[in-house]
C-alpha cells in the first residue's frame, strides 16, 4: 500500500496539469449533468416491515385516485375574544373561504367545519381540511398562490387564520451552516500551518470534491431516487472529511519537507505514510455509512450510500489533486519562516553531505547541514527543544505519567454525561417543535386549545372487512370496540370504499401525538384486535402520522444493535489488519462506544429534557428524532476511525521503527496530536454551523455530531486512548503468530518506504544544488 501510494504522488506531481485538467473535467461533466436532470423527488419515503405502512398501501389500495399521504391543509378559524365562529358574519366568512378554496386547482375536496367535527364546543375554534389530489411536492405554486389568497381574504374579516398540514409548509431558514463550517476551518487552519496557502489548500481541494458530489447526486436524483436530504448529508459530511483528509497529507508533506527532502520525494512520502491512514480512514467511514443500508428504510440506505460516494471522492482528491496542487507549488504550503530560510540557504549554496549513523543502528541516514529543510547548525539545537517542549508532547508525557488516574476520570466523566441517555425517548417531533413564527405552529397550539392535546394526532383505522360476512356491521363493531378504549376520546363515521367491503375511521386520543401515553394506546388497540377479528372476520391495521411516527421508532431501535454488530464488525476487523493489533482494535471500539453515549446523553438533555434549550434557539422540546441514534452511531463511527487511524498510525509507525513503547506514544503525539486536534475543530465546526439553522431537527443534528466529535476526538483520542496504551505498554501491540501469518500486510507505517531511502545513494552537491533552486 504503501509503495503504491508513493508512487501515485510522485506520478500525480510530475503530472500535475493533466491531473488538474482531469478534475476540471469531471466537475464540468458532473455540472452539466445536473443543470441537465430532472428535479429531485420528496424526501417521503416508504418504511417497508411495519404496520402503518401496511396500512397506507392498503387504502391506496382499495381507495384508488386517492393518496393515503396525499397533500393537504388543516385551516384553523379563531373568533376573536368573546365572540363565537358561528355569528353571522364570522360563518359568512368562513363560507366563501369554503367556496373560494373548492375551486383551486388541484384541489380533490374542502371539508365544512359546520357539517362535521369541526366545530370546537366552546364554538370558538372551527377548522376546514382542503384535501389535494397529488402528493406535497406536486402542488403547484399556482394552487399554493390562490389558497394564501383566500386565507388572506378571511384575516381581513378580523378571524385569527392559521394554516398548518402539508400543503403549505413552511421550510425552516437554512441558517449559515456551511459558511460558518467553512470560516471557522480556515481560521484554524491558518493557526495549524502559519501559512495562506497551507490553509486555503485543503478548503479548495475540499469544496472541490464537495461540488463534484453535489453535482452527481443532483444529476442521479431523478434516476436514483435521491432526495434533497442525501444532497444535506452529503455537504456536511463532504466539508469535513474532505478538509480532513488534505491537511494531514500537507502536513505530512511539510514534515518531509523539514527533514531535507525535495518536493517530488515529499509529496511521495507523504502519500505513502499520511496517505495510507487517509485511505483506511476513508474506509471505515465509508462501512459506516454503506453499513445504513442492513436498517432496512431505503430512505436511510440512499442518504449513507450517497454521501459514502462523497467520501470516496474526498478520499480521491487527497490522492491525487492535493500532490497535483503542491507541485504547481511547492513552497507556498510552507511556513514563511521556513521559506525566508530556504532562500538564504539557497544563496549560499550547497555543503558537502555528511553521513550519520542512527544511534539505535538500525538505518543509515544522510543528512545535510546546508541542504534544503535544514536550518544552520547553531539553530538545530533550539528547534528541538522547541518541539520537545510542545504542548502535545507535555500532555502526553502527562498522561503516560498517571494513565490510572486520567483513565478514571475520562470513563467516570464520559459515563456521567451518558447517563441521561438511559431516558432515550424516540419519535418524529411535527409542527409542535416549530417556532411560534410560523403558522404551522399556531394552528397546532389553537387546535389543541379548542379541540384537546390529542386533536393534532388522530389514528386512522384501516377496516378489511373482504373476508366479513357482513361488512358493513364488522366495520361498525370495530368502529365501537376501539371508542370504548380507554384513551380514546371520539371515533369519526367509517367511509367505504366503493366496494363497500373497506372502511377508514379516525380515531381521537386523548393525549398529545408524542405523549407516551398515546404511544401505550397504539400498543393496546393492536393488542387487543386479535378479539375482535375472531369475532366480525374483519381485520385491521392502525396507521396515520402518529401511529407512523410510533412505528419508525420502534424499527430504528431494533436496527441498532444489528447495525453496530456489522459495522463494529467489520471496522475492527479493518483495523486488525491495519495496525496488526488486537488490543487497540478492541480500545478503539470501546472508546467510540463511550463518546457516542455521552453524545446521546447531551442530546437528551438539551432536546427532551430542555436544559440549555433556549441558548441554542429550541422553542420546544420533546422526544429525539427517530433516526437520530442510527444517524449519529453511523457517521460518529466513522470519524472516530478517522483520529484512531490518524494518531495511532504515527505510534504504530514509531514503535515498528524501534522506539519503546511510551516514547512511540509521545512520538505519535508529537506529529500527529496538533493536527488531530485541528481536525476535530474543523469538524465541530462545520457540524455547529448547522445548529444555526432554524429547524430544530437539524440543530438536533449539528448538536449531535459536534459534541460526539468534542468527546471522542478530544477526550477519547486525546486522553483515554494514550492512558490505555501506557497501562498496556507492549502488549498493546500483540497479534497471535497464526493470526500475524494469516492477516495481509498493508505497511501502513512505511517501512518498505524507509528501506528503499537507505537504499538511496548520497546526493551529490549537484543534486543540492537542484534542489535549492525549487
Amino acid at each position: 500500500m504503501a509503495t503504491f501510494l508513493y508512487q501515485l504522488g510522485q506520478r500525480a506531481f510530475r503530472r500535475r496539469r493533466w491531473v488538474a485538467l482531469l478534475w476540471v473535467a469531471v466537475l464540468a461533466v458532473v455540472g452539466i449533468g445536473a443543470l441537465s436532470a430532472a428535479e429531485a423527488p420528496d424526501d417521503s419515503s416508504s418504511m417497508p416491515g411495519i404496520e402503518s405502512q401496511k396500512a397506507f398501501d392498503l387504502i391506496n389500495e382499495q381507495f384508488p385516485g386517492s393518496e393515503a399521504n396525499g397533500a393537504s391543509a388543516r385551516i384553523v378559524f379563531v373568533a376573536p375574544d368573546g365572540q363565537k365562529i358561528t355569528a353571522a358574519g364570522h360563518r359568512s366568512a368562513v363560507d366563501r373561504f369554503l367556496t373560494e378554496a373548492a375551486g383551486g386547482p388541484q384541489v380533490a375536496d374542502v371539508s365544512s367545519p359546520f357539517d362535521g367535527p369541526g366545530l370546537s364546543k366552546d364554538r370558538t375554534t372551527a377548522y376546514a381540511t382542503v384535501t389535494y389530489k397529488t402528493k406535497d411536492d406536486e402542488v403547484t405554486e399556482a394552487s399554493k398562490k390562490e389558497l394564501e389568497g383566500a386565507v388572506e381574504e378571511v384575516r381581513d374579516t378580523g378571524l385569527t387564520v392559521e394554516v398548518g398540514g402539508s400543503a403549505l409548509a413552511t421550510e425552516a431558514p437554512a441558517g449559515m451552516g456551511e459558511i460558518v463550517g467553512v470560516l471557522v476551518a480556515a481560521v484554524v487552519l491558518l493557526i495549524t500551518f502559519g501559512s495562506l496557502a497551507a490553509a486555503g489548500l485543503p478548503l479548495i481541494t475540499a469544496v472541490i470534491g464537495v461540488s463534484i458530489s453535489l453535482a452527481g447526486i443532483t444529476a442521479l436524483a431523478n434516476a436514483f431516487g435521491l432526495s434533497s436530504t442525501s444532497g444535506e448529508l452529503a455537504m456536511m459530511l463532504g466539508l469535513a472529511v474532505g478538509i480532513d483528509y488534505s491537511l494531514f497529507v500537507v502536513s505530512r508533506y511539510r514534515e518531509e519537507r523539514a527533514k531535507g527532502r525535495d518536493p517530488q520525494e515529499a509529496v511521495g512520502l507523504a502519500l505513502g505514510t499520511a496517505g495510507s491512514a487517509v485511505v483506511f480512514a476513508g474506509l471505515t467511514v465509508v462501512i459506516a455509512l454503506a453499513g445504513l443500508s442492513v436498517v432496512g428504510v431505503p430512505m436511510l440506505t440512499k442518504m449513507g450510500l450517497s454521501a459514502a460516494g462523497t467520501v470516496v471522492v474526498g478520499v480521491l482528491i487527497a490522492l491525487t489533486l492535493v500532490p497535483a496542487l503542491l507541485g504547481f507549488w511547492p513552497n507556498a504550503v510552507l511556513a514563511r519562516h521556513t521559506r525566508r530560510g530556504r532562500a538564504r540557504k539557497s544563496e549560499r549554496g550547497p555543503r558537502t553531505p555528511r553521513i550519520r549513523i542512527h544511534r539505535r543502528g538500525r538505518q543509515l541516514r544522510r543528512s545535510q547541514e546546508a541542504g534544503e529543510g535544514h536550518a544552520p547548525r547553531k539553530n538545530r539545537e533550539p528547534r528541538k527543544r522547541e518541539e520537545a517542549g510542545s504542548w502535545s508532547v507535555r500532555w502526553a508525557s502527562f498522561v503516560l505519567r498517571r494513565p490510572v488516574a486520567v483513565l478514571l476520570v475520562t470513563v467516570v466523566g464520559l459515563g456521567a454525561l451518558a447517563v441521561p441517555a438511559l431516558e432515550l425517548r424516540l419519535g418524529m417531533p411535527g409542527d409542535e417543535a416549530k417556532p411560534t413564527s410560523t403558522t404551522e405552529r399556531r394552528a397546532y397550539d389553537a387546535l389543541a386549545a379548542g379541540f384537546g392535546p390529542g386533536f393534532n394526532g388522530p389514528l386512522t383505522i384501516v377496516v378489511d372487512a373482504r373476508d366479513a360476512d357482513d361488512p358493513k356491521a364488522a366495520v361498525e363493531t370495530v368502529a365501537e370496540r376501539i371508542g370504548t378504549t380507554k384513551g380514546v376520546v371520539s371515533v369519526s363515521p367509517p367511509q367505504f370504499n366503493e366496494a363497500k367491503d373497506t372502511a377508514v375511521l379516525s380515531a381521537t386520543p386523548s393525549t398529545a401525538p408524542t405523549s407516551e401515553r398515546t404511544k401505550k394506546l397504539v400498543h393496546t388497540i393492536r393488542d387487543e384486535r386479535s378479539a375482535t377479528e375472531t369475532e366480525t372476520g374483519a381485520t385491521f391495521e392502525v396507521t396515520g402520522t402518529t401511529a407512523l411516527n410510533i412505528d419508525i421508532a420502534k424499527k430504528m431501535q431494533d436496527a441498532l444493535i444489528p447495525y453496530l454488530v456489522v459495522v463494529v464488525g467489520l471496522a475492527f476487523l479493518l483495523l486488525l489488519v491495519v495496525f496488526r493489533s488486537v488490543l487497540v482494535p478492541l480500545k478503539a471500539a470501546l472508546g467510540f462506544l463511550l463518546s457516542v453515549l455521552a453524545s446521546f446523553g447531551a442530546v437528551v438533555t438539551v432536546f427532551q429534557n430542555g436544559h440549555g434549550a433556549g441558548l441554542l434557539g429550541v422553542d420546544q422540546t420533546g422526544p429525539i428524532m427517530s433516526l437520530m441514534p442510527i444517524f449519529l452511531v453511523g457517521i460518529v463511527f466513522g470519524l472516530a476511525m478517522d483520529y484512531q487511524v490518524f494518531l495511532v498510525s504515527r505510534m504504530r509507525e514509531a514503535y515498528v521503527h524501534g522506539e519503546g513503547a511510551g516514547q512511540a506514544v509521545v512520538s505519535g503525539f508529537r506529529h500527529s496530536g496538533r493536527i488531530v486536534v485541528a481536525a476535530a475543530l474543523i469538524m465541530m465546526a462545520v457540524f455547529s454551523g448547522f445548529m444555526t439553522a432554524g429547524d430544530s431537527m437539524v440543530k438536533m443534528v449539528g448538536f449531535g455530531l459536534a459534541t460526539a466529535v468534542l468527546f471522542d476526538a478530544i477526550v477519547v483520542r486525546m486522553v483515554l486512548v494514550p492512558a490505555v496504551l501506557a497501562l498496556l505498554g507492549k502488549r498493546a501491540w500483540w497479534l497471535p503468530g497464526w493470526l500475524d501469518r494469516l492477516l495481509p500486510r498493508v505497511d501502513i507505517e512505511g517501512e518498505a518506504l524507509n528501506r528503499r531511502a537507505a537504499e538511496l545513494p548520497a546526493p551529490t552537491g549537484e543534486s543540492l544544488q537542484d534542489m535549492a533552486r525549487v
